[in-house]
């Protein structure tokens, strides 16, 4: 039963992968420069755009799960390069598919003692703020030079993924002056391996120094944070891994919304692209959950990050007027 299983998600996910492929590299379903031939070729019913939009999150939802990276980050440069959709309409939706696995995540996180509230709040308030900074930067700046600027954060992003290490328990030996002021520490029980880890954090303000320019970068692509928040909480506060990924899904909560209303307050949020494509993250989120099971992480990871390669550099070229190779 188990192989059967494992058979058929294997070859939905084959599927879904084959008909975004072809939806992405259909000429009339790509340029939004050329409307006469979406019309030519009788593709302008309502029900065409959302259906791609379904499909293209569906397998995004299955890669961020098995690449363990948010859907915003894979959303926003695809979606825009390749799509015929307005770039503040790609930002705001691209926030809300972000909010939604926050939001879905971060209460568990919190019942299970492992979202931290006291390391939270303190880089919640800058990050917010900061997000709605850059959402109104990006919404007042050309649209071309908040293209050039995505594709350089995308490509940017890949060399983190790329370079980024983990560790598991950092060590901080003395917690700093500010952290021990605001009580920045917890304990909390590590099932995997029956221990109970008592951890604290260090380096806090050039911490808060860092998530100033995450909120903005949030709020200016709508990008969501998490891709730069688990390496802040990690490796520059100190905070232990699975403390750092659930208070970044917490984070991520307050920092999208904040920012999102500023995308909603300008109607940059269209229901007709944010429905089908929030399903469709979700959708491919569960699915992703259970082939992790059966597929090799490493190589679904270098599949994101060729994604992200790709669409950075056309995001980039795209904002700069120059020839790409689609």
């Amino acid at each position: 039963m188990g192989v059967r299983v494992r058979d058929m998600l294997l070859g939905c996910v084959s599927a879904a992968a084959i008909l975004a492929a072809l939806l992405l590299l259909r000429p009339t379903l790509l340029h939004a420069s050329d409307p006469t031939a979406l019309a030519a070729d009788g593709l302008t019913s309502w029900w065409i755009w959302p259906l791609v939009l379904f499909v293209l999150t569906f397998v995004m939802g299955i890669l961020a799960a098995l690449g363990g990276v948010g859907g915003g980050v894979l959303f926003v440069p695809i979606v825009s390069g390749f799509l015929p959709f307005h770039l503040d309409f790609v930002r705001g939706c691209g926030l809300l598919v972000a909010l939604s696995g926050a939001l879905a995540a971060g209460p568990g996180f919190l019942r299970m003692n492992l979202a931290s509230l006291r390391l939270a709040m303190p880089l919640a308030l800058i990050a917010s703020t900061c997000a709605i900074v850059g959402a109104m930067i990006g919404l007042a700046l050309p649209t071309n030079v908040v293209q050039t600027a995505l594709g350089v954060a995308i490509l940017a992003i890949v060399a983190i993924m790329m370079a980024a290490r983990k560790s598991e328990f950092p060590d901080v030996p003395v917690a700093d002056r500010l952290s021990s002021a605001l009580r920045i520490c917890r304990v909390y029980r590590e099932a995997s391996m029956g221990q109970t880890i008592n951890w604290r954090i260090h380096r806090t303000v050039p911490g808060l120094l860092l998530f100033i320019v995450i909120g903005v970068m949030a709020g200016m692509f709508g990008l969501g944070a998490g891709w730069a928040n688990v390496p802040v909480l990690n490796l520059v506060l100190g905070a232990p891994l699975k403390i750092s990924v659930a208070t970044s899904k917490f984070l991520l909560s307050i920092t999208d919304t904040s920012a999102a209303w500023i995308y909603l307050n300008k109607g940059c949020v269209i229901p007709m692209m944010v429905v089908p494509s929030l399903v469709g993250i979700m959708l491919g989120s569960v699915i992703g959950v259970r082939i992790l099971r059966v597929a090799k992480p490493v190589f679904i990871r270098w599949i994101v990050i060729a994604l992200l390669l790709f669409s950075g550099a056309k995001a980039a070229t795209q904002g700069l007027g120059l020839p790409f190779i689609i």
